[in-house]
Formats: structure tokens, sequence, C-alpha cells
């Protein structure tokens, strides 16, 4: 119950923060200008079908690039934003007093962070197929896919954040989980950084929380209809690396979350 209260009150807290309002203002804005210029691409197709595949179907998937990992940027902030907000004003201290254990505040909050995650996640699977049917192209998948993937991909960022929001200012702990994704994408095996030695970005690439492995894009084309096939054992692999990720942030966190003071330092 008491997990549940913190978990509820997270999630009204962190619909109502301004910043949070703001960020989805201009993200709808900018999704809005995007959609119209599909619509205007649409109609070029129209009459040129090879628009369809040069321009239009690469424009589809990167927007729904775009909008996943702004999600992500979304998971990292709350979580830091919503603990940090309890320590600068204090209200921690009378949640605690009821008497709450620390990791049943940190466990609400990550809750509570997952809980506007989801409904996130369920705005992305309306554009994922809105877009395509802008599109003029289909999307044939059976829709957990576009729905576990990310979920599980945000519990990630959002048990990092919190592990690093015990110690750190939330711009502080954005600007590293950001350093930490495109660190882990040089080193990864599409990744740039040649002039490291293979050992070395090995070493880097298995130390750091790999979640370009729980893209939903790795799994889907879009296209009229093309779907990857991809053996239920490689689904299980990735998603139980991701919740064996997102399970130890979160105990780190809760570990951490014991010895650090309840008010700001």
């Amino acid at each position: 119950m008491k997990i549940r209260a913190i978990a509820q009150n997270t999630f009204s807290t962190l619909v109502r923060d301004k910043l949070l309002i703001v960020f989805a203002v201009i993200f709808l804005c900018v999704l809005l200008l995007m959609i119209g210029s599909l619509t205007v691409m649409k109609t070029a197709a129209a009459t040129d079908p090879s628009v369809l595949q040069s321009t239009e179907l690469p424009l589809i998937g990167g927007i729904m690039s775009l909008v996943s990992g702004l999600g992500s940027l979304l998971a990292v902030w709350a979580s830091a934003d919503s603990l940090w907000s309890e320590l600068k004003s204090g209200t921690i201290l009378a949640v605690m007093a009821r008497p709450v254990r620390r990791w049943e505040f940190l466990l609400g909050k990550f809750l509570g962070v997952q809980w506007l995650m989801a409904i996130y996640v369920l705005f992305l699977l309306v554009m994922s197929y809105l877009l395509a049917w802008i599109g003029g192209a289909r999307i044939q998948s059976t829709p957990w896919v576009l729905i576990v993937y990310p979920m599980v991909r945000y519990a990630i960022y959002s048990a990092f954040s919190l592990l690093l929001a015990t110690v750190l200012h939330p711009v502080v702990t954005l600007g590293i989980v950001v350093v930490n994704a495109v660190v882990t994408d040089m080193v990864g095996p599409d990744g740039n950084a040649r002039f490291l030695p293979d050992w070395l970005r090995s070493a880097v690439y298995a130390a750091l929380p790999s979640t370009g492995l729980l893209s939903e894009s790795r799994f889907l084309t879009i296209t009229e209809a093309k779907l990857k096939q991809i053996p239920w054992t490689e689904h299980a692999i990735a998603l139980a690396y991701g919740l064996d990720c997102a399970l130890v942030f979160l105990l780190l966190a809760m570990w951490a979350f014991r010895r650090r003071g309840l008010v700001r330092n």
C-alpha cells in the first residue's frame, strides 16, 4: 500500500510538472510539423511512387526513432527530478516519518515513473500506426513488440537515473546518461570507434548498458507489409538482458540511497 501511494503521488506530481508540460508542448509542435511534411510527401508519392521508398518511409522511421529516443530522455529526467525535488523541498522527511523504508520509497518512485512511461509508450504505439497510415504503409507486427521493448528500455534508463540521482543533480545525471548512450553506440559492433583496441572496445561495450539491443526498430521494418522474422529465443535473451540491467541498477540505487542524507547537500 505504501509503495502504491508513493507511485501514485510520483505520477501525479510528474504530470503537473511545468518543465515536462513545456517539453510536451514543444514536442507536439515539432511532431505536427513532421506530420505536415509527411502529408505533403504523400501527395507527391501519388504521382511518383518512388518517393514512397526513397523519402517518405525513411522519414517515418526517423520520426519514430526520434519519438522513441525522446522517451529515453523523459525517463531519465523524470526519475532524477522526482527524487531530487523531494530532497530539495524536504517533503521526503514527512514521507519517511510514516514510516517508510528507503527501498520502498525508491521503488515507489521507480514505479511512478514507469506509470508515466507506460502512457508514453501507448502514445508511441498510436503514433507508429498513425504515421504508417499517413505514409500509405502498413505495420504487420504484434503490438507487444512496440510496447514491451521500449518499456524495458525505459526501465533501464529510469533505474540508472535513480542510481545517479542519489548523489548527483538531475542535470548532471542527464548528461552522464547521454554520454553513456553515445559511448555505447561508438564502441558497439556498428560503432565508429575503430581507433580503440578491440579488447578495450569489447570491455567498454560489455560494461555499459547496451540499450540499443532493446530497440524495437531492430525487429521492425516499415514498408508495405514487411516484418523481420526473429526467433522467440532472441526476444527472450534481449528482454532478459534488459530486465536484468534494470534490476541491477535499481538494487544499486536502493543500496546507495541507504547511505544518503535526506536533505539536499
